[in-house]
């Protein structure tokens, strides 16, 4: 173990984003783990265009000073639907904003979807996928290599709304809503799968002395953090009444590094296609059924679901990871 508690085991991750503010929080709290490798980074539309976060997600390693971590760009878009995105949520540029200038580096050749499945056959059982965007690369790599499943460790998807309403819509989270095809797709192809859905990541505010301490730290880091986060923390004030925010993505990031800060339910999930409820995460939640009376026919693996969180925790780990000095 870690003076901090969390478990020491090397963790390598290839993180599937769409930078996006609290996205950059998560990349930069992983990056100061010293038992997580980041061995690649796939972008992907959601927050703002592909191309948009393929440029964030360079940015944001180079703050890192994870100059050598490839990035590859993914799918323009969903893949049914048109392409939407949340600038409103997280600013013209994704940051706030203030992106920055951008990296020297470019994109890798190969796409997103392409570079999950070689790093997967290079390293079987090895990879950890991080989940924080709609999941239309993990859903095209699958479609390329369909014993994807089995050569990655496991997925954690920062996604889902269960028991509590959606924030795209009123049932549906938004990384799921902006591509509810790809979120089938992945839910149902037996990944070893851990969902960490709004009815948690909620828990994750932040606001006053902690934002204030972070803006105060003379670290690339934090001061990259606190430089691009005035969008995000006016738009969950005016919705709260108060200062803060809600770290859904750094809270995803914490429970993959330490999944004992969350307890869990295993379900079968599945994601609606169509109507009213279109992205929205299903459960049988029906209590005292045999499996054979499922509402859900077709024999799918169980999801592992974070069903409560030590967010206060995870949420200090980030702000003491932000505040350190490499």
């Amino acid at each position: 173990m870690t003076p901090s508690g969390i478990p020491a085991e090397r963790l390598s991750v290839v993180i599937d984003t769409d930078p996006g503010v609290d996205d950059a929080w998560a990349i930069l709290y992983l990056a100061a783990q010293p038992h997580v490798e980041i061995v690649a980074v796939g972008a992907i539309h959601g927050n703002v265009p592909t191309a948009q976060a393929t440029e964030n997600a360079l940015r944001i390693l180079d703050v890192a000073g994870l100059t050598d971590v490839p990035v590859a760009a993914g799918h323009p878009t969903p893949l049914q639907q048109p392409l939407m995105t949340a600038e409103t949520v997280h600013g013209v540029d994704g940051l706030g904003g203030q992106a920055g200038t951008p990296s020297s580096r470019r994109p890798v050749a190969e796409s997103a979807a392409e570079q999950l499945v070689r790093l997967a056959r290079e390293r079987p059982g090895e990879l950890t996928v991080l989940s924080l965007a709609p999941l239309t690369n993990i859903a095209l790599a699958l479609r390329m290599e369909p014993k994807l499943p089995e050569l990655l460790r496991g997925i954690v998807y920062m996604g889902g709304a269960f028991k509590v309403p959606g924030n795209t819509s009123a049932w549906a989270d938004a990384n799921t809503w902006h591509d509810p095809e790809a979120g089938e797709e992945v839910v149902r192809a037996g990944f070893n799968l851990t969902m960490v859905s709004m009815d948690v990541t909620k828990l994750a505010w932040v606001e006053g002395d902690w934002l204030d301490d972070i803006a105060a730290m003379d670290t690339p880091a934090a001061r990259y953090a606190s430089q691009i986060l005035d969008t995000y923390v006016e738009i969950y004030s005016q919705l709260d009444g108060r200062r803060g925010c809600v770290m859904h993505d750094p809270l995803a990031a914490a429970l993959m590094v330490d999944p004992t800060l969350a307890t869990y339910e295993e379900r079968q999930v599945l994601v609606e296609l169509v109507g009213h409820c279109r992205g929205a995460t299903l459960v049988d939640a029906r209590v005292g059924f045999p499996p054979e009376m499922s509402g859900i026919t077709d024999g799918r693996r169980p999801v592992r679901i974070a069903v409560t969180a030590d967010a206060a925790t995870a949420m200090e780990r980030v702000r003491k990871a932000l505040v350190s000095r490499p």
